[in-house]
Order: C-alpha cells, then structure tokens, then sequence
C-alpha cells in the first residue's frame, strides 16, 4: 500500500516539469498547505497579500531534485524612529 501524503501547515513543494507540452507550460509545479485563519502579520500593498515564502532545496528517495518551500512567519521588531532605512532581511551579504 501506497504511503498517503499529509500536507502539513505552511509547508509545500515545487516539482520539475517533467516534459513542457508548450512554452507556456511552467517549468516549477507544486502547492503550499497554509492556514490562513492563523497567518498574523499580513503584508497588503495594492489590494494584493504577500506571504514571504523561503525555500530549500532537497532530492526525493527516488533520486529527483526538488524545492521544498514554506511560509516564513518570522516577524522582526519594529525598528526605531531614524534607522538607517536599510532592510536587513533583503540583504544578501
């Protein structure tokens, strides 16, 4: 009997296309489980909610090369009045 897979919360995968029937076809398929009752701190710009999503990759049992992704719910604190206007979380040093 076949395992069944359980998603579990804020977590998800991207898979390679295996063949693309067109240009147009994604080359990254996948889904995320997230609860969305129990996501805090909602980014809204525009109309639109941004989920800051992190991701690593990881090779199946079968030997396929996989991105497995989750919700980043890290939320930093607030920094004071006259920082230096730099977002440290964006830098990649």
């Amino acid at each position: 009997m076949e395992k069944q897979y359980k998603p579990y919360p804020d977590s998800g995968s991207l898979r390679a296309t295996g063949t693309k029937r067109t240009q147009m076809s994604p080359d990254y398929w996948g889904n995320i489980a997230i609860n969305l009752k129990d996501l805090k701190n909602i980014k809204t710009e525009d109309g639109l909610t941004i989920v800051k999503l992190s991701g690593w990759k990881k090779v199946d049992s079968a030997g396929k090369t996989y991105l497995s992704i989750a919700v980043d719910r890290y939320v930093p604190e607030e920094k004071p009045q006259g920082g230096s206007g730099f977002d440290d979380m964006d830098s990649e040093f």
